[in-house]
């Protein structure tokens, strides 16, 4: 009777909230429907008013791109994704919006919060700081404690403050990997390994217990690679040699908040009540006045509504005309490719062959559309998928410039979609290359018998219909069959990369092998032809049909999914992978890894592991 009563009671308590929630819903979308004819909201709208700061805060992962969400005008944002926070693509537009703004006289970046993002993101977001800072307004950076990260960032400031009693690390690059060898002997799983690349390590945690002699060497060469760029940026802004930043982070010479000051890696050590009154001083702001803070959110969202206003205002035009003046105007297209590839349908956090090879193909077709830049930033995934879209780039390239940017890793398949492109750009920490391929069988058979007491028994028509199995080790004709079947796609892969790359075949095998690289490496080796983010990849893509800013329109693909449509389909699988991120914490990532290997169909051009740098 207790559990009668529980679920009665629960169920109407569930159709109670699902009726408030789309009463909100269908609110929201009645009045977004007519807020352009009853000018709802006027009374609130967002204004910079002059001498403002920009506040910048980074709480939420830096993704490529922000998601359209309707719900945030309200408040509601969070039902939606609004917790993913601003992608990449508007905080650089942000900034850049900041610079010509003549309310916003300077930036604040306030950096309690480490920032995550991996190194190329964050080196595209600090490249912009830099060219606001090129304005000659000025960027105030403060934090109770700097990660090395959030530091990097903050080396940038024309102040940089820390708490008195405040953290700050500055101890060099890490990075750790997880070897499961071990585990699956004590489970009694075997796992059958093929592959072609002495780098290509992305099978040694199931076969090894520790690095690889190749693989130590290029991870060596990859951190050192990613520090010295690091320590070259902070060495600028802040005066301080390289090698005495290579002594302080050897001996650990900052113990306490005022080391740090006396080593010149901050200015003064303020708590943050004192950091508002060296604002106001800045901006000429009496005592008892507010400062005019800014969220680089809502100043995010103030120039979206701009844009779209700018729109609205064009009524008085007759709608046909309007609608041939917008399909003449030329326009680049930004294609991002983001994530794991696989075949099939992909979405914003993962490239499927289909969705991404038909967005090229779109955008080889529009007439209206004179170039296209493909952001990539994956570690790769199938090769077949990784071929099937390398085509379509080979045949847009065939009718108009087709430059790649790539962000903070196209790794292997990651390569392989952008090899074929007329230009590629890398930032000096994009980590590239790993010209590889692997597949794995596990055969857990012993498992099975021995510790679950589960017995498997076959029938085939043929000799070796039960190829693949679980249940069963290849013999020594399959296992050469497999084998075969990987040097042939390395084979295709290498061939892929010379042609796109004007080298022999032979080049790119001495620098594949699987082997990763920093952007910065990969430029001396022709990988890449130039660094530079997503920004100098735009740039360089218009000035390459002549078009000047302002004369072109950018179109992105893939087009975002409507999230009021992924809201009302219900997100059960979002739900569940964030209650195990929020239990795994950093574990997630190498469980979410070793699940993505173990199910992987076909060979593999993959990122040759799963590291954290710390």
């Amino acid at each position: 009777m207790r559990n009668f009563f529980s679920t009665f009671f629960g169920a109407i308590v569930g159709v109670i909230v699902a009726g408030v929630l789309c009463t909100i819903i269908f609110a929201t979308i009645i009045v977004s429907s007519f807020k352009g004819h009853f000018n709802f909201g006027k009374d609130k709208k967002f204004h910079v008013k002059a001498n403002s700061v920009l506040m910048i805060h980074f709480k939420h992962p830096i993704k490529e791109r922000s998601t359209n969400n309707p719900l945030s005008d309200i408040g509601l944002g969070d039902l939606v994704g609004e917790k993913s926070g601003l992608g990449l693509d508007d905080i650089l537009k942000s900034l850049k919006k900041a610079e010509e703004d003549t309310a916003i006289k300077g930036v604040y970046l306030d950096l309690n919060d480490d920032v995550i993002a991996s190194s190329a993101t964050l080196e595209e977001v600090r490249n912009s700081l830099l060219e606001f800072k090129a304005t000659k307004k000025f960027i105030y950076a403060y934090a109770e404690n700097y990660s090395q990260k959030s530091y990097y960032l903050a080396s940038v400031a024309d102040k940089v403050y820390l708490n008195p009693e405040g953290e700050f690390m500055f101890k060099g690059l890490s990075a750790q990997i997880m070897y499961y060898k071990n585990a699956l002997e004590k489970l009694d799983v075997d796992m059958h390994v093929y592959r072609h690349g002495k780098f290509k390590s992305a099978v040694e945690p199931f076969m090894l217990d520790k690095m690889s002699a190749p693989n130590r060497l290029q991870l060596e060469t990859l951190l050192n690679s990613l520090w010295k760029h690091m320590l070259d940026g902070i060495s600028k802004e802040r005066g301080v040699s390289v090698a005495e930043l290579q002594n302080i982070a050897d001996e650990l010479k900052i113990n306490f908040p005022v080391d740090a000051q006396q080593l010149k890696l901050v200015d003064e050590l303020k708590y943050k009540d004192e950091v508002t009154d060296a604002l106001k001083q800045k901006l000429g702001v009496k005592e008892k006045e507010k400062i005019n803070f800014v969220n680089l959110g809502e100043y995010a969202s103030h120039i979206k509504k701009k844009h779209h206003k700018k729109d609205d205002d064009e009524e008085d035009d007759d709608e046909d005309e309007k609608d041939k003046k917008h399909d003449k105007k030329p326009k680049l297209a930004i294609i991002y490719a983001v994530g794991e590839i696989s075949s099939g349908e992909g979405d914003g956090e993962k490239i499927g062959s289909e969705t991404t090879a038909k967005d090229i193909r779109e955008a080889r077709k529009d007439t209206t559309i004179k170039a296209i830049v493909l952001r990539v930033n994956s570690p790769g995934g199938s090769a077949l998928a990784s071929d099937v879209i390398w085509r379509e780039v080979t045949l847009a390239k065939k009718v108009k410039p087709v430059i790649v940017s790539m962000g903070d890793v196209a790794a292997s398949g990651g390569y392989y979609i952008s090899c074929a492109a007329n230009y590629i750009f890398a930032d000096p920490n994009t980590i590239t290359g790993s010209i590889g391929v692997f597949g794995l069988m596990p055969n857990a058979q012993k498992l099975f018998s021995d510790k679950l007491g589960i017995h498997i028994d076959t029938v085939n028509t043929n000799k070796h219909s039960d190829l693949g199995s679980l249940y069963r080790s290849a013999t020594e004709t399959e296992a050469a069959y497999i084998q075969k079947g990987v040097e042939q796609v390395y084979n295709t892969f290498t061939k892929r990369v010379a042609e796109g790359r004007g080298m022999s075949q032979a080049n790119v095998d001495s620098i594949g092998q699987g082997r990763v690289w920093s952007g910065a490496d990969a430029l001396g080796i022709k990988l890449v032809d130039a660094l530079g983010g997503l920004k100098d990849a735009v740039y360089y893509t218009a000035a390459k049909v002549n078009l000047k800013e302002g004369e072109y329109e950018l179109i992105q693909f893939p087009k975002q999914k409507d999230p009021l449509k992924e809201l009302l389909n219900g997100k059960k699988e979002e739900e569940e992978i964030k209650v195990f991120q929020q239990k795994l914490g950093v574990f997630y990532d190498y469980l979410q890894y070793a699940h993505a290997i173990v199910n992987a169909k076909g060979v593999q051009a993959r990122l040759p592991y799963q590291m954290v740098i710390n």
